[in-house]
Formats: structure tokens, sequence, C-alpha cells
């Protein structure tokens, strides 16, 4: 323990980059989306000792924890504004298919054919005739491992 005091007489820096590396290493194993804000501001303490803060171990405990409140209850605000609770989660790639248009690449035959939409190829039902290949569709819902279309 007398080895990390020296250093953090000697070089604060370094102990505080080293917290924040752990915990964004944490956060990056385990996604736990908690550890993000505290390796954010471990951070920002190891810049402001590095160029010249010397205010004490308990002062610095202090911005660290007041900078850690802050950007958490700050992020989670952000987020509500750019990721409202009623927009499609953005992992669930199938619910943001809805409404997207579609290209036919398999021709329709007894209302299954196959369609390429936002990157891959889905098989398709479609009630009535189907367009040919090539024409467009619209995504109406999922069908399991499908897609429920409607001619354009």
């Amino acid at each position: 323990m007398e080895i990390v005091s020296d250093l953090y007489a000697a070089q604060p820096f370094w102990i505080w980059l080293a917290i924040g590396v752990i915990l964004l290493a944490v956060e990056a194993a385990f996604s736990t989306e908690w550890l993000l804000w505290p390796a954010v501001s471990a951070g920002v303490v190891a810049v402001l000792t590095a160029l010249g803060l010397r205010v004490g171990l308990p002062v610095e405990i202090v911005i660290f924890g007041a900078l850690t409140v802050a950007s958490t209850l700050l992020s989670r605000r952000l987020v509500k504004r750019v990721n409202p609770g009623d927009a499609p989660d953005i992992n669930a790639r199938d619910s943001r298919l809805l409404g997207q248009r579609a290209r036919v690449v398999e021709g329709f035959v007894d209302g299954r054919g196959r369609v390429f939409v936002s990157g891959a190829e889905w098989p398709a039902e479609i009630d009535g005739a189907g367009p040919p290949v090539g024409e467009s569709v619209v995504v109406e819902s999922l069908t399991g491992s499908g897609l429920k279309v409607r001619a354009v």
C-alpha cells in the first residue's frame, strides 16, 4: 500500500487514470450502463491533477463524486430526450422494419416469396397477387421469422 501512496504523492494523475481505465474496462466487459460516467469522471480528475491541481485526496474524491452524480443525472435527461420511450429500441431490428420499403427478390407463389430490406433477405407473405421481382412492397407486420408485406 505504501507504493500506491508514494505514487499518489508523486503523480496522482496515474492513480485517477487507473481508476478510470478499470471502471471503463468493467463497463465494456459487462455493459452495466452504470460505470461509464464514473469512468469519465475519474478521467476528468486525472486531467485536473495532470494540469497541476493539487488539492489533496479528500477533495479529489469529492470532485470525483460530484462529477459522477452530475454527469449521470445529465446523461439520463439526455437519453430521455434523444431516445424517447415510445421510439422503437435500436436493438429491436425487426420492429424497425415496420413501414419500410422492401424489394422483391423472389417472386410470390401462393402468397409466399422473399424480399430484401435493411440489408437482409426475409421470407415474406402477401395477400393476393404479389408484385414481380424487383418491385417494391411495404412491410406491414412481423410473422414469426418472416414479414407480412403489401404491394405499394
